[in-house]
């Protein structure tokens, strides 16, 4: 085999090793997107993986359509590749809010792009086929597309989101997959087909990508803009979620994957409700530990209570409470509570770092998202809550913000059993949030007092002791159901979440 031979193999070798990845980053990206838009669920990964494998079928099924110039054929799937997945995240964060089938859409782009890469390998091995054994061919067509498998999975949490985002990592793969275009071409012009016209079409297809990549952040905002009625003043993704502030006038908005986490214009009913209660019935305060809450508004209220001697701070994501230790609206927001000298943050994950703790502590808050998917219904299991009450001291207690009573009361109550199933003494309890509706919270403890053993700090705006006894009463619509135990092998909550909040949206 000559040298010119080898170069051939080589590149079409290369292009399986580029298609492998740039798909599954596709596949992956538009899981990634149907989550952060439509909910962070399993269901939502299960079904995507589930079309692009069946259009990647349908593709491969109808590689046998194609009859003659192969390399032709294969140098234009490339590009149809690049752009269709390249432009895939870009069109469905702009439709979002713009279209009323969305799903239709999103499956719609996730089908194409499959049936795209689908039609790749069966044309690749066509035409390697003269040129190798049956054996050999498959070997090394599907050890490079094995291989380029791996490592989109592996760079795709660490390195592409963290640092590209999801908008820039899908040109950049688009991009990808037309420098090969490019690269067969000015390699083997002299077998391809319509020249002229096919590059052409190189030409439009890098100069589209580029400048989707050079403008990305620009169709970030614009999308944003119109999914929020109020002006976006700060966007940016970590490896774990999509964090947005809006402004509208006084009022200062933050959502995490497009779903609202406080409104400052009512937030301190839903921070006051979840500190004060326990703090006032909590025998002791000397140490605190907060559980999520990385926009330090919980860790704001627990500072008025001088007795505390530390703070705690658990939260995943270091985005999160760098952005809340350093902008100037936000740190007026929750009173610079994060940069305070008895608070101590730690960016790990909850489940791993309490399993580990060896700390008792006096009052435990629980300010985790509500439970929209597995790797969150876990820090609601029984598993999760022998943890907390390992770490709670004798008289300590918790507090837990368990979703909305009145949307949810199944997702609700079966927190509340969950506890009791470990030994726990619960008092759930509940308030309105005008940018929520009714909201929910356990108080927990291995014993809970029948009356406050403190009184509150001055210049509270909503919670009164005389108002507790209110919030412990549950009218008929809100009132306790019987639910299975949430546990990690059943992960029961997230069904009953997923069923109730679907009927309410």
């Amino acid at each position: 085999m000559d040298k010119s031979e080898n170069r051939f193999h080589l590149l079409l070798l290369i292009s399986v090793f580029v298609v492998a990845t740039c798909g599954l980053i596709y596949e992956l990206i538009a899981g990634t997107v149907a989550s952060y838009l439509l909910g962070d669920s399993v269901t939502q990964f299960s079904t995507i993986i589930g079309t692009y494998l069946f259009s990647m079928g349908i593709g491969s099924w109808l590689s046998r359509f194609f009859k003659s110039n192969l390399l032709s054929w294969f140098i234009r799937i490339e590009l149809l590749v690049g752009l269709t997945g390249g432009f895939s995240s870009s069109l469905l964060f702009l439709l979002f809010n713009q279209v009323e089938s969305f799903r239709l859409v999103l499956y719609a782009l996730v089908g194409l792009t499959g049936v795209f890469v689908g039609l790749e390998i069966p044309l690749l091995m066509r035409i390697l086929k003269d040129r190798y054994e049956f054996s050999d061919l498959v070997s090394r067509v599907f050890t490079f597309d094995y291989i380029g498998a791996l490592l989109a999975s592996l760079i795709f949490p660490l390195v592409l989101i963290p640092y590209l985002g999801l908008l820039k990592t899908s040109f950049l793969f688009g991009i990808l997959n037309v420098l090969v275009a490019w690269l067969l071409f000015e390699k083997f012009k002299s077998d391809v087909q319509g020249k002229r016209i096919m590059q052409w079409m190189l030409i439009f297809s890098t100069a589209a990508l580029l400048g989707g990549f050079v403008f990305s952040e620009r169709i970030m905002r614009t999308s944003e803009s119109l999914a929020y009625a109020d002006k976006v003043i700060y966007a940016g993704s970590s490896p774990y979620q999509r964090l947005v502030l809006t402004r509208n006038n006084s009022d200062i908005k933050l959502f995490l994957n497009g779903n609202l986490q406080f409104s400052s214009a009512d937030e301190y009913r839903y921070h006051e409700a979840l500190v004060h209660p326990a703090c006032t019935y909590s025998k002791q305060l000397n140490r605190v530990l907060v559980l999520g809450g990385g926009d330090g508004l919980a860790v704001r209220e627990l500072l008025r209570y001088p007795e505390i001697k530390s703070i705690q701070l658990v939260d995943l994501d270091p985005m999160m409470t760098k952005l809340f230790s350093s902008n100037p609206l936000l740190l007026e927001l929750n009173k610079q509570a994060l940069k305070h000298p008895k608070v101590t943050i730690n960016n790990t994950d909850a489940f791993t770092w309490l399993r580990t703790c060896s700390i008792q502590f006096d009052l435990i808050l629980i300010d985790f998202p509500d439970p929209s998917n597995y790797s969150i219904g876990k820090l609601y299991s029984t598993t999760f809550y022998k943890e907390l009450k390992r770490c709670l001291s004798k008289d300590g207690l918790a507090v837990i913000q368990s979703t909305s009573p009145f949307v949810a009361p199944k997702s609700f109550w079966c927190i509340n059993q969950t506890l009791n199933e470990v030994g726990l003494a619960t008092q759930p309890f509940h308030i309105y949030v005008p940018s929520f509706g009714e909201w929910g919270y356990v108080l927990a403890g291995h014993t809970i007092g029948s009356s406050p053993v403190r009184p509150i700090p001055t210049g509270l705006r909503f919670y009164t002791p005389e108002s507790f006894a209110q919030m412990c009463w549950f009218p008929t619509d809100m009132m306790e159901r019987q639910t299975d135990v949430n546990r990690l092998n059943n992960q029961v909550l997230v069904h009953y979440f997923e069923k109730e909040w679907s009927v309410y949206n």
